[in-house]
């Protein structure tokens, strides 16, 4: 069993919902990273998503896409991302999972991607532009290395899509709340119930919400019929102010309101 699934078998067993936490790699520095990441797992993050910029991030909101560019800018690079990676890994123990796109871990090589995260510590890969038809090669580099591969599913999603992932996701499904872009929301989409439990009528793996989370109520929602909820925009807001203390102010304040007896 690899560290996402073990992860959430414990988890479950404290009668835990898991908190996912999103950052950009380099941003708003290369250096920021590392002390931010170690500030949501004291707060209580229990899986950490790192994202590779890209210079299209299709999936990602204005929030994301400027800190892309702006890690971009600061020559942040895949191998940029797998040195960070390596380095957290001397100080938290809880899951790493890359967020990217597949353009750049086809440019770096899927093979030796899969072979650098392995050991580097990183735990599993989120690709977006990546569908499940397509994503064979990289499924049988990452299992050479023990990596989950997450797909995502839409409320548009078919049922043939949800069975598909549900063959193909290893580690968790990532669940998109809503169509659309990554970012802040003010309100999630009245439909989210319905979709998690159809997702769950053809899933085994736990499922985490993601797209629109910002706030500790919208995150409690979304637990009390998922298995994990992912943050991701309003956190970068933070770190584009360099503000450490609001992040892990703004983390505590959300796994206080998740179920878990252990927190």
């Amino acid at each position: 069993m690899t560290r996402i699934p073990a992860t959430f078998q414990a988890l479950r067993r404290s009668g835990c919902k898991v908190l996912v936490c999103y950052l950009t790699v380099g941003y708003p520095t290369i250096e920021a990273t590392v002390p931010a990441v170690q500030s949501l797992v004291a707060a209580g993050c229990d899986i950490v998503e790192l994202g590779i910029p890209f210079s299209d991030p299709l999936a990602d909101g204005t929030t994301i896409q400027r800190a892309s560019f702006q890690a971009l800018q600061n020559s942040v690079t895949p191998q940029v991302c797998l040195d960070v990676a390596s380095n957290l890994r001397k100080s938290v123990d809880v899951p790493l999972v890359f967020m990217t796109y597949y353009n750049p871990i086809l440019s770096y090589g899927l093979s030796a991607f899969c072979a650098g995260c392995a050991e580097a510590g990183v735990d599993g890969l989120i690709v977006p532009d990546l569908p499940p038809e397509e994503g064979e090669e990289l499924g049988k580099a990452a299992r050479s290395k023990s990596l989950d591969v997450i797909y995502l599913l839409a409320p548009t999603s078919t049922e043939e899509r949800v069975r598909l992932v549900a063959e193909k996701s290893t580690g968790f499904i990532y669940l998109v709340s809503l169509t659309g872009v990554t970012g802040a929301r003010k309100v999630l989409p009245p439909e989210l119930e319905d979709f998690v439990s159809e997702v769950k009528r053809h899933a085994k793996q736990p499922l985490c919400v993601g797209f629109g989370i910002s706030s500790p109520e919208q995150a409690a929602r979304a637990a009390r019929v998922a298995d994990g909820v992912i943050v991701g925009s309003k956190l970068v807001d933070f770190m584009e102010h360099g503000d450490l203390s609001g992040l892990d102010a703004f983390v505590r304040s959300l796994r206080q309101e998740l179920p878990c007896d252990d927190h």
